[in-house]
């Protein structure tokens, strides 16, 4: 057993001297206006959204999610996170957002009877000024999740997490494939993500996927939605999650450069 750490901790050592994973700041961007045009359709007003069949809010460039204080589900609420990193890039935090202690809006009607309040406003203007730094925020997401996939993982199957992921990384769609399915889905590290005990996040791609691969993208999108559909199927009828499938698969074929078939973004 100790052998095996120690050769694992080697590879990743060499790993980080032949490719530090560090997403310089223009990637980063380009990657954030993707991620903004796939969850916002690029638009200012959809930078707060509530989506039907969900109980909480979606903010930022990302769809950051934001629980009402009395509310809390299975899915990792990132908003909170991203207002703690903005501030140790200095950002001036809106009043009201500094003592927040959760979504003020508990549901989402009194979410949309709000939302041409100044106060929405004013959050909207903020999430717009600050999307580069919410850019960075992503892509510093997807170089902490490693460790904990790798960690979360079986003894035989990480060598070959790390080997995907490194190979994804490298080139510039796969490692917008990894940051864009990272924001719309999670890690996968998780066990509250899940339905019926099986996650839908980014681990389980890359633990479904073949080690070897002529066309490693392509396998990638096939397998993330395979998964996808797994999830619809396993989710509570009540959520209706059949209603987003199509988009959802939609947006994984942008991972090949795929024009939109059509509008993907939902409400």
């Amino acid at each position: 057993m100790k052998k095996y750490f120690l050769s694992l901790l080697l590879f990743l050592l060499c790993l980080e001297k032949v490719f530090p994973l560090s997403i310089s700041f223009e990637d980063a961007n380009k990657i954030g206006e993707k991620i903004w045009e796939n969850e916002c359709d690029g638009a200012m007003e959809e930078l707060t959204h509530w989506k039907k069949g969900e109980n909480f809010a979606s903010l930022g460039i990302g769809h950051f999610i934001w629980y009402p204080e009395s509310k809390r589900e299975q899915f990792y609420e990132t908003f909170p996170s991203l207002l703690q990193f903005l501030l140790k890039e200095g950002v001036i935090l809106l009043n009201w957002l500094k003592n927040a202690q959760g979504c003020p809006w508990d549901s989402r009607e009194s979410f949309y009877e709000d939302i041409h309040s100044q106060k929405m406003e004013s959050l909207r203007e903020f999430l717009f000024e600050t999307r580069s730094l919410q850019a960075i925020f992503i892509a510093n997401r997807l170089e902490n999740a490693l460790p904990s996939m790798i960690e979360l993982s079986p003894e035989v199957e990480r060598g070959k997490i790390i080997h995907l992921f490194y190979r994804f990384a490298k080139d510039p769609q796969g490692l917008y494939a990894l940051v864009d399915y990272l924001t719309f889905k999670g890690s996968g590290t998780s066990p509250q993500e899940s339905y019926n005990g099986q996650g839908w996040g980014l681990l389980q791609i890359l633990q479904r996927l073949p080690h070897c691969s002529e066309e490693p993208l392509v396998d990638f999108v096939e397998t993330a939605k395979e998964i996808l559909r797994e999830r619809v199927l396993n989710s509570p009828p009540e959520r209706n999650e059949e209603q987003w499938l199509e988009g959802w698969l939609n947006r994984l074929d942008t991972y090949l450069g795929s024009p939109k078939k059509e509008k993907y973004f939902i409400q």
